[in-house]
């Protein structure tokens, strides 16, 4: 039986331009790494907007074990009902009750043993919603009791607040990667107590834009200070993820690389 449980985490994907380079692409990686189980962050994939069933379906057939989202997962009232029904697709988990859904999940992979993946939301510049620290302490308690091999999805605005949070959680989870920014950072390395870490694991999605939004109209947005209509950018798309190795055993983990697809 082996010791080692590889794991792959796809950063935000955007829109269908994200959604297509993940279907040509994910099966690659899968391969290449040994994968045993897959997470993907799929809050952006509707429009840029929110998550389908359909869509979290696709998923599920590329092999997606879990679903992670964050706060655009509200911009599309039908995920409310996808929540509801699917445990495998989790909302941050500090946000109040009333809304439903879940925020942390104990995956069971058989012969493998379990995986516990929480997500988490940050607030600096973001909704004054619930503790992530005080957050995570429950809920790690909770998943412990069932494995040590836990994967926080901290979706967050500050790399303060991210590099708060992994010194925070840094001896008590497998990995913990920063999604929300869509800008990949090259700071992907293991903590002092077995932790892997990145600040963000950057966007699936069409570079040739700004943060997956055409570029002319972000830029009409930042000059004229006025609302104008969301559209998805198409061009330059990108593949990012994260490749963490982790031992069954203690929990701790023992490699990590980040991944783009076509590098810059």
């Amino acid at each position: 039986m082996s010791t080692t449980l590889n794991i792959l985490f796809v950063g935000d994907i955007v829109g269908t331009p994200g959604l297509e380079i993940t279907t040509k692409l994910l099966k690659g990686f899968q391969d290449k790494y040994h994968i045993d189980f897959t997470i993907a962050n799929g809050e952006n994939i509707f429009e840029g907007k929110g998550l389908s069933e359909e869509q979290a379906k696709q998923l599920y057939d590329l092999g997606v074990h879990v679903i992670t989202t964050g706060n655009h997962l509200w911009d599309r009232w039908q995920a409310r009902q996808l929540i509801a029904k699917d445990r495998n697709v989790l909302r941050p988990l500090n946000y109040p009750r009333e809304n439903g859904g879940n925020g942390y999940v104990v995956y069971d992979l058989n012969e493998k043993g379990k995986v516990g993946v929480l997500h988490l939301q940050g607030r600096t510049y973001m909704q004054p919603i619930d503790c992530p620290f005080k957050t995570a302490d429950w809920a790690i308690n909770k998943i412990h009791e069932e494995t040590k091999v836990i994967f926080v999805d901290f979706h967050a605005e500050a790399t303060a607040e991210k590099m708060a949070m992994a010194w925070y959680l840094d001896g008590r989870v497998s990995a913990m990667i920063g999604t929300h920014t869509h800008i990949p950072t090259a700071d992907a390395h293991i903590f002092p107590n077995g932790m892997a870490y990145q600040t963000d694991s950057g966007m699936t999605g069409p570079y040739d834009s700004v943060i997956g939004l055409k570029k002319e109209i972000a830029l009409r947005r930042f000059i004229h200070q006025t609302p104008y209509k969301f559209e998805m950018a198409s061009h330059d798309v990108r593949f990012c993820a994260v490749y963490v190795q982790v031992d069954i055993e203690s929990g701790k983990a023992l490699q990590i690389e980040r991944i783009i697809f076509p590098e810059y």
